[in-house]
């Protein structure tokens, strides 16, 4: 069989960063435009800080804040969208409250037009609220029957005791509670544009852009309550929490492991590193208990930034006969990064991954809206990504090991299973030291 030789990796282009232009206004928000001119299309992301928010009327807020104002019903507000090509919906998390849609450039206007109205008139009609209330409760009731969400809700209580991260999904009987004037006194307090960051990209003039949105919303309410988030606990390593789930015929892997904020002098190597363990398919990790020994189909380690602080995590969904075996190699994987340096070659494919993969995120106007808005959450703005692009490139084999050591090694991890305790418990045991708590 002949075979044919790949080509070599082309030398890393510089990030060119495209034109932008930025104003705060006397409201506290601020508005960014970026001009990336591949479609007649305007993406909008406006990001509302929304930390420490009761979770079930956020939650519910979030899926009723298009569903009608005083003036207008959710269908005529839907409909106004659609006539300038646009949508808007909008999503929580533990920081913030981020509204999503785009439309046609010459809609634009109209597009910000409609946002200002709902943000200063949002009525959440009891109709409305009943019915997304019940949606919502029911989407919970179906994730507390899945294991990769009841594993992460584990690991949170594990590795962020008393911090308001520890919780992040609302009960279904909260979500029940949820009433129209709760969610309109909530929305009075904490939907406010002080501190808040609206991201405009598209094929536009940025500085029209800005002007647009500085007309529409201007006139946006800057009075309301703040709310700050203290740093999350150090990362307390010790026993693996093995949490029973009577039955599983698999169980769910976490593993979080201490990380830095983008801006840390580590954050670099500690990608990089992060990247050759199992962040991406090429992966040591992925090779070893995916394609080697087939324990697992979609193993993967990521970096989560969070406002108050970034961790590491490790994930994986293995069979429970081969529970333990798999978490032996997922302990190898990780002692061998952190105390062996990796191969030149190792570590070019994962620069050259990593760097490709900040081109693709802005390679379309709704990634660069999304990268942008994310950013901008941490007081961050697009000249960050040159920035981390050359210290990608200048990252040495020994920033990478030193990286990999202090914070991928085994001794630094905290470690929870989900599965059948009566089935895996000797075996894990027989690894490390165990506590058991019953299902979550």
């Amino acid at each position: 069989m002949t075979t044919i030789a790949l080509p070599e990796l082309d030398e890393t282009r510089p990030l060119s960063l495209p034109l932008q232009a930025e104003r705060t206004l006397p409201n506290g928000l601020t508005v960014l435009a970026i001009r990336r001119p591949s479609v007649p299309l305007a993406e909008v992301r406006l990001r509302v800080p929304f930390a420490r928010t009761e979770l079930a009327e956020a939650a519910v807020l979030a899926q009723t804040l298009f569903s009608g104002t005083s003036t207008k019903t959710t269908v005529q507000i839907a409909a106004d969208l659609q006539a300038v090509g646009g949508g808007l919906g909008a999503g929580i998390d533990p920081d913030r409250l981020l509204i999503s849609g785009n439309s046609l450039v010459s809609g634009l206007d109209r597009l910000l037009e409609l946002l200002a109205e709902v943000l200063h008139d949002a009525a959440y009609p009891e109709g409305e609220v009943a019915t997304e209330s019940e949606r919502l409760a029911d989407r919970i009731q179906v994730a507390q029957s899945q294991p990769a969400h009841l594993a992460r809700v584990a690991l949170l209580k594990r590795i962020y005791p008393g911090h308001p991260y520890a919780v992040q999904t609302p009960s279904v009987e909260e979500v029940r509670a949820v009433t129209p004037a709760g969610l309109r006194a909530l929305h009075a307090r904490r939907l406010h544009p002080a501190g808040a960051t609206l991201v405009l990209v598209g094929d536009l003039d940025p500085e029209q852009a800005v002007e647009i949105a500085a007309k529409r919303l201007g006139g946006w309410d800057g009075r309301g309550e703040t709310a700050e988030l203290p740093p999350i606990p150090a990362l307390t390593p010790g026993p693996l929490l093995l949490v029973d789930r009577p039955g599983a015929v698999q169980s769910s892997l976490r593993i979080a492991l201490p990380a830095v904020p983008r801006t840390h002098p580590d954050h670099a190597a500690l990608q990089l590193a992060n990247m050759i363990f199992g962040g991406y398919f090429s992966s040591r990790w992925v090779e070893n208990i995916r394609e080697d020994k087939g324990y697992t189909y979609g193993p993967h380690s990521v970096i989560e930034h969070s406002v108050a602080g970034s961790t590491l995590t490790v994930s994986a969904e293995v069979a429970t006969e081969v529970t333990a075996p798999a978490l032996v190699e997922t302990l190898y994987e990780l002692g061998r990064i952190a105390a062996l340096p990796v191969a030149e070659a190792e570590l070019e494919q994962a620069r050259q991954y990593t760097l490709g993969t900040l081109q693709l995120g802005m390679s379309t106007q709704a990634g660069l809206a999304g990268l942008a808005s994310s950013y901008a959450g941490f007081g961050l703005r697009l000249t960050y990504l040159a920035d981390y692009s050359e210290r990608l490139v200048a990252a040495t084999l020994e920033d990478v090991h030193r990286a990999a050591a202090t914070y991928l090694a085994p001794a630094v991890a905290a470690p929870v299973i989900l599965g059948d305790a009566e089935k895996i418990q000797a075996a894990v045991a027989a690894i490390v030291p165990v506590e058991v708590e019953s299902k979550p």
